[in-house]
Formats: C-alpha cells, sequence, structure tokens
C-alpha cells in the first residue's frame, strides 16, 4: 500500500497543480468526503531531511531532524527554520476565504445580489455593525463559525515550525502554540466579517438587519480554541490509541480524518493528505512501540526559544459595564471590547480599541447599542513586572444606535399578510430605528497580573469616556465610567 501511494506522488502533485481552482471551489461541497478517496498522496513514514516549506506541494516530512539513538542533549539537531512560513499561511489562508466566500455565493442569494466593493457600501457596512446577535441560527453562529476558528488555527500552527510539534498536555510549548495560534484565529475571523475580503465586501450584507451584530468576532476565536482543544484531546487519547490496535490503513485514515475533521480541513487548504501528523508516522507505516521507544530520545529536544522582558505586541479580549452619568444619563451597558497594543519604545505602547455594549434597563420595546472605536498612547511604567499598572488616553468615536418597535403595528401587518397570503413584514416596516456618531475621548488606568509569560489577567481597568453624541430620545450618553477584565495574550516574550 505505502509502495503504491508513494509512486503516485509526481501525479498528484500535478494534479493539484493544474486544478487547484476546481479544488477550491468545490472544497466546501466535498468536505473531507474526498479524503478517503485517491486524489490526495499518501503520508508515510518518518523522513531525515526537513521539508520544503516553500513549496506547498511537497510531501509531508518531519520538520525537524531525528536525534542519534541514546544520545545526549548536545547531540540533538535543532530545527533549521523555526520562523513562520508566511508565505504558506498567507496562500492556505487565502484557499480557505474562497472556500467560505465560494459557499456564500452558492447558498446565499443575498451575498450574490450584493455584489463586491470597497466604496460607500462597504464603509456603511462596517459602520453599521452595533449590538451582540447577527441574525444567524444557533448552529451557524455557535457551531459553524467555531468550526472557523478552528480551522484558521491548525492553518495558523501547521505553518509555525517552532510549535507545531507539540501534542495535547502539560507542556508549556503545546499552550503557546494554542495562544499564538487562536491570535491568528482572531485575525482571520476580522478580515472575513469587516476586512477588504469580507462579508462586508463582498455582499455587503452588514448593512440589512439583523446582520449587524459583533457574536462573530467574539465566538469565531474562543470557541475556535475550545475546539481545537477537543480535536487535540481526542487525537492523543482516542484516535491514537486506536489507530495503534490495527493494521488496516483505512481503518486508520477514518479515525484520523473523521475524528478531527478541521484538522483535516487545514490539511486540504495546504494541499497536503487530510490525516497528516506532524506528531508521528503515516496511517501505514506508524507504530506505537516506536514512538514508546522514542520517547526518551524526544524529551530532549526543546524549541529554540528566546525571552524577552517586555512584549512587543498585546492582544486583549475584555467584557465591560459602562455606566452613563448625569441627570438624563443613558442606561447601563454591558458588552465588550477588544484591544492591539503595539510597544513603540520600553514604557510605552500604541493602543488600538474597539468595543461594543448592549442598553439594558431601557422602556420596553425600546433596544439600543453602543460602538467605540479607539486609538491612543498607554504608559506602562513596570511592563516587566509581575503585577504591571498602565494608564491610558484613547481618541476616535462613538457610535449610539437606539431601535423602537411598534408592536400593534406589527400585530397588523401579519394579519394583513396572512389575510391576502403575503410576505411576512419585513423588520423595518415595524420599527424605526436612529443613530448619533460623535467624537469621544477616554482616559483610565488598569492593572494586569502577568499569568505566564505569554497570559495576562487583566484585573480591572477603570475609564472615564466623554462623548460628544448628540443627546437622543431625552437620554444623554455624554459621559460614563466603564468598568472592564479580561485576557492578555503578550507576544514576543517567548
Amino acid at each position: 500500500m505505502a509502495g503504491s501511494l508513494a509512486s503516485h506522488k509526481g501525479d498528484t502533485t500535478a494534479f493539484f497543480g493544474e486544478n487547484a481552482l476546481i479544488i477550491e471551489t468545490l472544497a466546501a461541497l466535498i468536505g473531507l468526503a474526498a479524503s478517503t478517496g485517491s486524489v490526495f498522496y499518501g503520508v508515510d513514514g518518518l523522513a531525515t531531511d526537513p521539508p520544503n516549506e516553500e513549496d506547498e506541494s511537497a510531501p509531508l516530512v518531519t520538520p525537524f531532524v531525528r536525534p542519534a539513538p541514546n544520545a545526549g542533549a548536545a547531540a540533538v539537531s535543532l530545527p533549521a527554520r523555526q520562523k513562520v512560513n508566511w508565505r504558506a499561511l498567507l496562500t492556505q489562508e487565502i484557499r480557505f476565504l474562497g472556500v467560505e466566500h465560494g459557499f456564500r455565493a452558492i447558498t446565499e442569494p443575498g451575498t450574490r445580489d450584493g455584489g463586491f466593493g470597497l466604496g460607500k457600501s462597504y464603509r456603511n457596512a462596517v459602520f453599521n455593525l452595533h449590538g451582540w446577535a447577527d441574525g444567524d441560527p444557533f448552529y451557524v453562529n455557535y457551531i459553524g463559525h467555531p468550526i472557523e476558528g478552528s480551522v484558521a488555527g491548525f492553518i495558523w500552527q501547521q505553518n509555525d515550525p517552532r510549535f507545531r510539534n507539540t501534542e495535547f498536555g502539560k507542556d508549556p510549548n503545546y499552550w503557546k502554540a494554542k495562544l499564538r495560534a487562536t491570535a491568528f484565529a482572531w485575525a482571520q475571523s476580522e478580515q472575513f466579517e469587516i476586512g477588504p475580503l469580507s462579508e462586508a465586501s463582498f455582499g455587503k450584507i452588514q448593512s440589512q438587519f439583523p446582520q449587524q451584530g459583533f457574536v462573530d468576532h467574539a465566538i469565531t476565536p474562543l470557541m475556535g480554541l475550545v475546539w481545537t482543544l477537543a480535536e487535540d484531546s481526542l487525537d492523543k487519547y482516542i484516535i491514537k490509541r486506536l489507530e495503534g490496535r490495527t493494521r488496516n490503513t483505512w481503518v486508520r485514515l477514518a479515525l484520523r480524518t473523521g475524528l478531527n475533521p478541521t484538522r483535516s480541513f487545514a490539511s486540504l487548504m495546504a494541499l497536503r493528505a487530510p490525516w497528516t501528523r506532524y506528531t508521528r508516522d503515516g496511517i501505514t507505516s506508524y507504530v506505537p512501540e516506536k514512538e514508546q521507544r522514542n520517547r526518551a530520545e524526544w524529551a530532549a529536544y526543546q524549541p529554540i526559544t528566546t525571552v524577552r522582558e517586555t512584549s512587543t505586541f498585546e492582544f486583549a479580549l475584555n467584557s465591560r459595564v459602562e455606566r452613563f452619568a448625569g441627570a438624563t444619563a443613558g442606561p447601563t451597558c454591558i458588552g465588550g471590547d477588544a484591544s492591539g497594543a503595539f510597544r513603540v519604545a520600553p514604557e510605552w505602547m500604541l493602543v488600538l480599541d474597539v468595543g461594543g455594549c448592549k442598553f439594558v434597563g431601557m422602556e420596553t420595546n425600546l433596544g439600543g447599542d453602543s460602538l467605540t472605536y479607539l486609538l491612543g498612547p498607554r504608559w506602562t511604567p513596570s511592563p516587566a513586572s509581575r503585577w504591571s499598572p498602565y494608564v491610558q488616553v484613547l481618541v476616535g468615536g462613538n457610535k449610539i444606535t437606539h431601535e423602537q418597535m411598534f408592536p400593534d403595528k406589527k400585530r397588523a401587518l401579519d394579519l394583513l399578510s396572512a389575510q391576502t397570503g403575503g410576505q411576512p413584514p419585513a423588520h423595518e416596516e415595524y420599527t424605526a430605528s436612529d443613530e448619533s456618531n460623535g467624537f469621544a475621548v477616554q482616559a483610565g488606568t488598569g492593572l494586569d497580573l502577568k499569568l505566564t509569560a505569554a497570559l495576562v489577567f487583566r484585573v480591572a481597568s477603570v475609564e472615564y469616556s466623554r462623548s460628544y453624541v448628540t443627546p437622543n430620545r431625552g437620554l444623554n450618553y455624554g459621559s460614563s465610567v466603564q468598568v472592564t477584565t479580561g485576557m492578555v495574550l503578550r507576544m514576543g516574550t517567548w
């Protein structure tokens, strides 16, 4: 079987090169069914040469050199390539975007009707974002988008040689790999939602009710991380044990592919067999005893790591509660924000923060939300300490949105629709919405607690915000105090 598969490697490589567009278009429809066919080249055994990282069609081999048996740590040959393979990463991400948008174009008439562009309609779609829900059913938001985040995470990991050889467990390098992959999944999610090749540019669906919510921006990376953890644990504790009890190649193929679907799909985006594993032999030659025999020699292997005292980039996800001040203040607002901070000096960072929250406690049939987008400096006097306070001043904009529903009008329109056999009334026929935009400035202080070199707990941040938004419906949103807490991922410290 191994010889037969190996003999078709050249033909298969040519097949992918000539039919890449067809494969990318149909991948969303055929899914993982193709993984059991003959269109993929075989993956078997470990090689002693590192793979050609620039050639995506190259057969999979182990990305490090096997140390000599019984050799000490000094004899271990470390990987020649430790940097992220950005060229392959971006190529695979573009393929993944092609699959996603191809599926949307095939299944969603609204996407086809909206067209493509980065003009006024794109800007309207982006700035129309507000609230949490986006009108999609539960399985799309809480199953489909976590799958998207998991695929993106595995695409990153298979192009991150420093950490892609890790397995689920207590190894710190494994959790570093997951955090790096989650950061990329967030970036991929933002690009898919509002980037230049996104739902906002292709179809412009956020301009249509009720597609304006932020749910996918949070769920895709966070639940995607949970999904990858589940697949990694399945691979280590279930798949590995079951495939060690059988020599049947097809059973092993089905186990690796079927029980790790998002990892399998990520491998497809690299034009590699979906049952690819970087941590063990191929499906025709995997021998559990060999893995046990070599465990001691692999224990001597450690990726090259450079520890820095301060991070170069920080990504944070926070939850927040905001209370407006004044006699005619707006209601309490509950939500969250995401921020990225780039270090420009030892104690200074440039921060970009985008957040949103939903008003609670408003009158019946009235809803609303707030969106802020801010940029500014942050001063951190002790960036390398375990306890790290900071002060920041951000400037940008604030958008307040209200929506009033008229239940009597909705009932009348529903009755008319039932009597005439027409379509149900459109949302805008029984609601009225308005929005206000204005300049905003925010200043405050916070305290971070370093848990590891990579992970930080934001104990609390207290901010005062001044927004020059026109009072709306008798409510004043001019000033507010907000308290946030969350988690921070530090890049460049490990």
